[in-house]
């Protein structure tokens, strides 16, 4: 029995569970309009642009981080694109950080035409293939470039010093790379009460 064109979508969307972008629909040589009538009809769940959900497919606790991921790719999206900042420790399981925005690293000069969905922060830099890891089949960013990130955007240093501690007890980064990412954080904590001295003085 042949298979049909949802058959076709529904293998597709297995290895992502449950989610398929439009271009992969289009690379199985399936139309924008075979999905806009599938959507019509319930079998599918627009739930970004570009991104669809088979609506048998229960959501998992990943899912929301991988609509993101197939969101920014879509379209001829960029490649490099990593779940970053407070994110990425949530999904390393470090720290007691449970962000409510999904914190997303495209490079510098990518172009996201489709409209950001809700609750996802966007950041820009060019990483470099050694800083992104695979976590759970996504890519984040590794957590030394991660700590380098809170640092630069102003994150808490007790919550950057706690997860790594978490990360060495975890096995994710070495008793060296451990120390030298404290070293790190205390330096700019230190650069921190030098300015706020500074400041003080000067009033």
């Amino acid at each position: 029995m042949p298979r049909s064109r949802f058959d076709e979508l529904a293998a597709i969307a297995q290895e992502h569970d449950g989610l398929l972008t439009s271009k992969e629909a289009r690379d199985a040589g399936i139309t924008d309009s075979v999905l806009a009538r599938l959507t019509q009809r319930g079998r599918l769940e627009r739930v970004a642009r570009g991104v669809y959900r088979l609506p048998y497919f229960s959501p998992d606790r990943l899912s929301q981080y991988r609509e993101v991921i197939l969101w920014a790719k879509a379209n001829r999206g960029p490649e490099a694109a990593a779940l970053s900042h407070l994110t990425a420790l949530a999904l390393y399981g470090i720290s007691d950080a449970n962000p409510d925005s999904i914190h997303l690293t495209v490079p510098k000069q990518a172009r996201l035409r489709r409209q950001i969905p809700r609750g996802v922060v966007i950041h820009r830099q060019d990483l470099a293939p050694g800083d992104i890891a695979m976590e759970e089949d996504l890519p984040v960013t590794t957590v030394g470039r991660t700590v380098a990130d809170l640092l630069q955007s102003g994150g808490r240093i007790n919550l950057i010093q706690q997860a790594v501690r978490d990360a060495r007890r975890g096995g994710l980064i070495t008793d060296a790379e451990s120390r030298r990412l404290l070293r790190q954080a205390e330096a700019h904590l230190r650069a921190l009460r030098e300015n706020r001295q500074r400041e003080t003085q000067n009033v």
